[in-house]
């Protein structure tokens, strides 16, 4: 009986001994439970029930039911009672999941500690977040200094930091090539460079990049990360996201880009293109961007994309997060949500016919048109668009915490835009073709009569009368469209055209007209069916199969006599009813989408040129100023270098949203220009700022998985620069050497290569993830890409080092120079010296090789020389050099 007395005594000391439990911290416990959970109805923004719960002060004080808790007593406190509550209907909070027996505990501890709250600051009024005021340049810059460089400078003299040197001549020129075309610099452009002694030897670079075509092709995919681009995905032919012929939308990006086409009206564009510019194909396409959106089997996830992605690309703005409730931490109501969705709610997709091509399955222009000005927006009860709130519609609104005014007005199409079968070429191209079958029915006539088949008798005299009557009917239609052609202009002129009401008389009789040459010709062609048919009667052995082939041509031949009794009735009665061409579409637009995009781009918004530039920074340096770049809310705290992104906020407006003009602001920085490398101070700079927060220096980044294979291409002097056009099937990606950009990208159609690098995801990429895993490595060393164009670089450079003294040296520089960008240190040309010596010994040895079995078939074959296969090797290593696929 001993061992269980020790064994409880030694319990009851260790209890005894056990120090008490830490009291719960409000700041760092409490708080944040609340401000997750409760604010949204007890907080700034809403006060049910006149309580707040973001101070211990309040809380005391409580609400109309009174206070929220008692300290020292949890258990009487009707925050406690509220969030047990086992009916769902009462306990709090009425949205999500209930809090979890830890947080539970935690509020009963601190409340029975006494409900103590050494800082008890109120949660501040999102309204006044900082992303919400309209930004302003409060920073004085000296006349003539960079602006970028002057307010990071006064940051980091606070801190004591000293910012490094300027790169190499050569790595900043490979850098500012691969920011600003995606592409490195060739060995003409390297040397033109590094032989150019002038002050603006770099400043005339920076131009002539931001004037290249591949500039828009390489911002262009940016862009198209952060729009959301993806071309057609479905089952087999059945499209289920986005829409056929998705490209032209790629292909005006890439355009605007080009041409600098000033930021807010692209945006204006994509928003509202059909509003803007109506009968404008050119414009039309922008607005792919919501075309995009479209998806076959749910309008409400179509729209409900449409609204979360136009919010976070434009305005930074997680407005998704209110389709349900209230937003949890911004000034964004549910109504809110569903007032912007009504700016979207009558829109929907069309594909247009294009020049050249009558079928739209095969190439047409998609876009957006608002086709019911009257279908009403209601509120989804809790998200659930099984429960609209039919008694309340909204019309179309923003957030009032954001400022601005909507000014909706109606918009009325011209007659292109809502009757596009009416467009001059369409109808060109309709007349054109019933000429053209008229031409081939009268040399078919003109063939019948000469007889060249050697028909005789009754043969000849059905044949000609055949061809003669398709003459009558070909001119008969060609009278019809040119007729219709001419009333449907009239009746829709801009102004009232008198003879509006002739000309539809006379369009009617001329397809009436030719209603009766079709009939008649109809007749004609039943009447020989059937004369053959009764001429083979007396050779066919199975009668009841014949008879039964005559019995059906006796009934065709008299359908179509009762079709020519009728056309030729119709015919002698005089209306102005004719049938238009194709289908006609809403003569107004509502505007809404117009309305919206302006003030998405009104100068007093505070959010979307501080959004741009975030992106557009974001892409020079690897990192943003505002680290969540689709969530400028509260939960977004105040970025470091505000006074900065507000500074080129307004300068992105001020310079007429030029994005050439920031790109050359940025890339012309000293602070863009740093070196990557260690110099002196790194040292110290890095115990201050280990995570390079104040740019003391440059980061290194890793290249874009486009940029990898484009550079593979474009090294070796094989990247085919042909710009625009459908996209590439994506499994061609190996073999057709156009650049990424072009193509197929979808969900379940993406090039493996990219993906492998992190390409763009398809349905979201605000910012790229950046992964270091073994298949990248793989693909850049095994893929047929990089065997065929090491290749092929290797074979023009040793053509080009040939009989030269020193031609082994000559081509290691020259590979260099071509591959990297820059000359080899004494310690890798030894060491490619060695490597090409022992190699092609080895080459030579071909007994001792082993042959290769990976499943790369390159379409190039490597040489059969072993001193030029070593060369080969050497382009190949490389090629998957680190300094290939990094921006130093």
């Amino acid at each position: 009986m001993i061992r269980p007395l020790v064994v409880f005594l030694a319990v009851t000391v260790s209890a005894a001994v056990l120090p008490a439990a830490e009291p719960v911290d409000y700041g760092r416990k409490i708080k944040p439970i609340l401000r997750e959970r409760c604010y949204a109805c007890h907080g700034p923004l809403k006060t049910k029930q006149d309580l707040r719960l973001d101070t211990a002060r309040r809380m005391k004080t409580g609400g109309d039911s009174g206070p929220a808790i008692t300290p020292g007593k949890s258990a009487e406190s009707l925050l406690i009672q509220r969030v047990t509550e086992a009916d769902e209907e009462d306990r709090m909070p009425p949205e999500g999941k209930p809090l979890s027996a830890q947080q539970i505990e935690l509020l009963r501890r601190w409340i029975d500690e006494g409900a103590k709250a050494d800082v008890d600051e109120p949660a501040p009024d999102p309204r006044e977040h900082w992303a919400f005021r309209v930004p302003l340049k409060v920073a004085d810059v000296a006349a003539g200094k960079n602006p970028i460089d002057a307010l990071l400078e006064t940051e980091m003299r606070k801190r004591g930091l000293r910012p490094l040197g300027s790169a190499a001549p050569q790595v900043m020129l490979r850098r500012v090539h691969l920011d600003l075309v995606g592409l490195p610099p060739t060995r003409e452009q390297l040397h033109a460079f590094l032989d150019d002694s002038s002050d603006d030897a770099y400043a005339k670079v920076v131009d002539q990049l931001l004037a290249s075509p591949r500039h828009g092709e390489r911002w262009g995919r940016h862009w198209m990360d952060v729009w959301r681009y993806s071309d057609w995905s479905g089952y087999k032919d059945q499209i289920r996201n986005s829409q056929r012929h998705i490209w032209r939308w790629r292909d005006w990006i890439i355009e605007s880009l080009n041409d600098d086409k000033p930021y807010d009206r692209m945006i204006v564009e994509m928003l509202a293109g059909d509003e803007l510019a109506p009968a404008d194909p050119d414009v039309l396409r922008a607005t792919g961007y919501l075309g995009r959106n479209w998806y076959k089997f749910n309008r409400h996830v179509w729209l409900d994309n449409t609204i979360e992605h136009t919010a976070k690309a434009f305005l930074g703005l997680t407005i998704n997060c209110a389709r349900c409730h209230d937003h949890k931490f911004d000034p964004i109501s549910q109504k809110d949500y569903y007032r912007m969705r009504a700016f979207f709610e009558p829109h929907t997709t069309r594909t247009d016919r294009v020049p050249g091509q009558a079928d739209v399955n095969k190439d047409g222009l998609p876009r957006v048109y608002d086709s019911d000005a009257k279908t009403p927006t209601y509120l989804f009860i809790r998200g659930n668009d099984k429960k609209p709130d039919k008694e309340h519609p909204l019309t179309p609104a923003m957030p009032a915490a954001l400022g601005g005014k909507i000014d909706v007005r109606e918009v009325i199409l011209p007659v292109e835009a809502f009757y596009p079968d009416l467009r001059k070429f369409v109808v060109d191209e309709m007349i054109g073709k019933a000429r053209g079958d008229l031409k081939k029915a009268e040399d078919a006539l003109a063939k019948a009569k000469k007889n060249d088949a050697k028909l005789a008798g009754e043969k000849l005299k059905r044949a000609v009368a055949l061809a003669e009557q398709k003459v009558k009917s070909a001119r008969a239609g060609l009278a019809s469209i040119e007729a219709r052609v001419a009333a449907e202009r009239a009746k829709y002129a801009k102004k009232p055209d008198p003879k509006a009401k002739d000309l539809a008389l006379v369009a009617s009789k001329a397809e009436r007209q030719a209603a009766v040459e079709n009939a008649t010709l109809a007749v004609l062609q039943s009447e020989q069916k059937l004369a053959g048919l009764k001429a083979e009667s007396k050779s066919k052995k199975d009668g009841k199969k014949h008879k039964a082939a005559l019995d059906k041509a006796e009934r065709e031949l008299a359908a179509a006599r009762k079709k020519l009794e009728a056309a030729q009735a119709a015919v002698k009665k005089p209306t102005e009813k004719y049938t238009s061409f194709g289908k006609q579409y809403p003569r107004t637009s509502t505007g809404r989408r117009l309305a919206l995009a302006r003030w998405i781009v009104n100068k007093n918004n505070p959010l979307t040129a501080r959004v741009a530039v975030n992106h557009i920074w974001m892409r020079h340096f690897g990192r943003p100023l505002v680290d969540s770049v689709f969530d400028f809310g509260t939960r977004a705290g105040e970025p470091r270098h505000r006074a900065l992104l507000d500074w080129l906020a307004v300068e992105l407006m001020e310079h007429h949203w030029s994005m050439k003009h920031l790109h050359r602001l940025i890339v012309t920085s000293d602070a863009y220009r740093r070196t990557s490398a260690d110099q002196d101070g790194s040292a110290a700079n890095r115990k201050i700022d280990p995570d390079n927060h104040f740019l003391w220096r440059t980061s290194s980044r890793r290249l874009e998985a486009e940029a990898i294979r484009d550079s593979v291409l474009h090294v070796a002097g094989n990247l085919d620069f042909a710009m625009g056009g459908p996209e590439i099937d994506q499994k061609l990606g190996q073999s057709i050497r156009r650049r990424s950009v072009y193509f197929r990208h979808a969900y379940e159609k993406q090039m493996k290569f990219l993906e492998l690098f992190d390409g763009a995801s398809v349905n979201e990429c605000y910012r790229r993830s950046e992964s270091i895993v073994p298949q990248q490595a793989l693909a850049l060393a095994n893929s047929r890409l990089s065997f065929e164009h090491s290749r092929l670089l290797a074979r023009k450079l040793a053509g080009e080092a040939a009989n030269k003294q020193g031609q082994s040296d000559v081509f290691i520089t020259i590979a260099f120079e071509q591959v990297l960008s820059r000359k080899p240190n004494s310690q890798e040309l030894r060491f490619c010296r060695d490597f090409l010596s022992a190699q092609a010994a080895r080459l030579a040895d071909k007994k001792n090789l082993t042959t290769f079995s990976g499943k790369a078939t390159a379409g190039t074959k490597p040489s059969d020389d072993p001193k030029l296969r070593a060369k080969e090797n050497l382009v190949h290593v490389l090629l998957n050099h680190n300094d290939f696929v990094t921006v130093r």
